[in-house]
């Protein structure tokens, strides 16, 4: 039997350009490799098109595969068959399957799908960064790294760019397209025969909590907050992504430029698509939100079978997330659409809806891609006040859903070079490029990022019952002052407060000091190891798999805040873990990932209050102060942006 590290060795080749790491030899399993029968009708997506996390016509070729490549016999079958669907099928599709088998199959748990901005570097570095490497490395003398700069994709002529450093950011993209990976639109429970809990409810809080941040971010450098999408005739800004696809094909010698991914011009809208390789119209998309909107405020929804079914407080929130992703979980796809995925498309082919010019789509269409475009957010802001409707129809958490009694919260303190003052900076990281470009040694991009001074909290409390507590300790952040300066109403200011962590704790009876350090978050997830790390096979990466990178980069745990030091507040609550749990700690997660953002592999998410408790309903008080109970605690910080 295979261990762990050779079978991440047999798997790496297939996330690097083949001529770089030849490709595997076929299995000893196999004499002639010809076309397996569980592959046949692959192939449909044109290895010259740009694979779209949103297109359901390529998500649904991608299901196919990586449910074939999920029931694959064993090892060496799956390998059998990931070679030659390699050279049936585009790459993003193959890259996308492969990745969602590899994370699921139990024996491979332990094998890493490789980084995804080294497997595809072109999806996160500017094109012109890309071609200048490339130039360097033919003038190469020894075999030294090269290091070239990531060119600047925009000027201050466009104030939008002034939150490049967020939207541009490799680990936040990198982000959103795991958590897809993760979370697949098009899984289907009773096939792959593993749960995805909650999965509608978590589109809705992951991307809340991404626009939430990037709120936050827009008030630090004196911006308004995102004006959402406000109706189907509106007019977009422009936005220009200055990235150029590479997909590979097997019978080429070189990697093949497939263009560049569409600019969209200042002054275009929403109009239908009708292109050989996507569809849609835009009153679709209206009547899909009107029956949406409709169903969260009646507080039910219609099923196939033309059946009244009630949005409970309990599960109301994820099925009607999974109705706007909307994802094969989507209670009735036929009557609500498919209002996310296909806006998504549809804004990405603004500028050629009906192909006339034979122009790529825009970022838009990818996960890998989409947080690049300031439309992102704006559509994003829209879909998440269609949560808002529904979750604003909901009671206010009485006292006691709210109480832990006998437990006190103290003091609360931030405490780094100085206590209740956070500094953050940008830093350099390093981006390989040679396990995609074709080059003749190691090139690395040097571009920034942000980061922070590490911190630790420190919590006092008491424990005035005579028998020990296990408690969930609740952290969160938000802002204080808006746009305006003016100090932010409590149910503006609830939609900002953005999880720092959670995580459990056992409270004897008296005084109790808990710490905890700040790269511990529960929403944040460590880097995946590089190519170099894998193919050394150190047993430090061979304790998890890919699931456990799912996450928010650590980096980017806290906001940038400003040069004169941001006003934010530190809230901090201790509830009931007997209120909280799930499951009893021997089936705690090992993962070292972000249960809070990605939830725990095949198990039910790890808390059993709803995503974003206490502040996801409409609060009853007048101002944060006011729905302070004892095991509630504010503390004020500042977040200083250093040069």
């Amino acid at each position: 039997m295979s261990t762990v590290h050779e079978k991440q060795l047999r798997i790496l080749p297939f996330f690097k350009y083949r001529l770089t790491t030849p490709d595997p030899p076929p299995s000893p399993k196999q004499d002639s490799p010809g076309e397996d029968l569980r592959l046949k009708g692959l192939g449909r997506l044109p290895k010259d098109v740009i694979f779209s996390g949103f297109n359901i016509v390529h998500l649904n070729e991608a299901r196919e595969l990586y449910e074939i490549l999920y029931k694959a016999r064993d090892f060496e079958d799956f390998v059998l068959l990931a070679e030659q669907a390699r050279r049936m099928v585009n790459e993003g599709l193959f890259v996308y399957a492969l990745s969602v088998a590899i994370m699921h199959r139990d024996d491979l748990i332990g094998v890493k799908v490789p980084p995804y901005e080294e497997t595809r570097p072109d999806l996160f570095i500017p094109s012109e960064t890309i071609f200048q490497a490339i130039k360097e490395d033919r003038k190469r003398k020894d075999d030294e790294t090269i290091i070239v700069n990531a060119f600047e994709t925009g000027s201050n002529l466009e104030s939008e760019n002034r939150l490049a450093f967020f939207r541009e950011d490799v680990g936040i993209n990198v982000h959103h397209y795991h958590w897809h990976v993760v979370y697949p639109i098009t899984w289907r429970p009773d096939v792959m025969g593993k749960i995805k809990d909650r999965k509608g409810e978590l589109f809705y809080y992951m991307h809340q909590q991404m626009m939430a941040r990037y709120d936050c971010e827009r008030l630090g450098i004196g911006l308004q907050r995102v004006i959402p999408f406000q109706n189907f005739a509106e007019k977009f800004g422009g936005y220009a992504p200055h990235l150029t696809s590479f997909l590979e094909d097997p019978d080429q010698d070189e990697p093949q430029k497939t263009g560049n991914y569409g600019s969209r011009p200042i002054g275009l809208g929403l109009i239908d698509l009708n292109r050989a390789d996507a569809t849609g119209q835009v009153e679709d998309l209206e009547r899909w939100k009107d029956r949406l909107m409709q169903a969260a405020h009646l507080g039910a929804v219609i099923d196939e079978s033309g059946k009244i079914v009630p949005l409970t407080v309990k599960t109301g929130i994820d099925v009607l997330g999974a109705m706007i992703e909307a994802s094969y979980l989507s209670i009735n796809s036929t009557y609500y659409g498919d209002f996310h995925n296909k806006a998504h498309n549809m804004i990405s082919l603004v500028h050629d809806p009906d192909g006339r010019f034979k122009q790529n789509p825009g970022v838009m269409v990818d996960t890998a891609t989409a947080m690049r475009d300031p439309m992102f957010y704006r559509l994003h802001k829209y879909v998440d006040n269609m949560f808002t409707e529904y979750k604003n129809t909901l009671p206010s958490y009485e006292q006691a859903e709210l109480e832990f009694p006998g437990i006190i919260l103290g003091n609360v303190n931030v405490k780094a070079k100085t206590t209740n003052v956070l500094n953050t900076f940008m830093t350099d990281g390093y981006l390989e490029l040679s396990h995609r470009i074709p080059l003749k040694g190691s090139v690395q991009v040097k571009y920034q990022h942000l980061d922070h001074e590490s911190f630790d909290y420190e919590i006092e409390c008491e424990n005035k019952t005579t028998d020990p507590k296990k408690a969930t300790v609740r952290i969160f952040l938000a802002p204080v002052y808006n746009e305006l300066g003016q100090k932010i109403p409590v149910n503006e200011q609830r939609r900002f407060f953005m999880e720092l962590d959670k995580f459990q704790v056992t409270l004897k009876s008296g005084q109790n000091t808990i710490t905890r350090k700040s790269i511990e978050s529960s929403v944040t997830s460590k880097a995946t190891p590089s190519f170099e790390k894998l193919i050394k096979g150190d047993e430090e990466y061979q304790k998890d798999d890919s699931y456990c990178y799912c996450g928010w980069p650590e980096y980017f745990l806290v906001p940038r805040g400003n040069h004169r030091g941001m006003d934010f507040i530190l809230f901090a609550m201790l509830t009931n873990y007997e209120n909280d749990r799930v499951y009893g700690p021997e089936d705690e997660s090992k993962c070292e990932g972000s249960p809070s953002y990605c939830g725990i592999k095949d198990r039910k998410y790890p808390d059993k209050r709803a995503m974003g408790y206490p502040f996801d309903r409409v609060i009853k008080a007048r101002s944060i102060e006011e729905f302070l109970l004892p095991n509630m605690k504010l503390q004020n910080i500042k977040i200083q942006f250093m040069e």
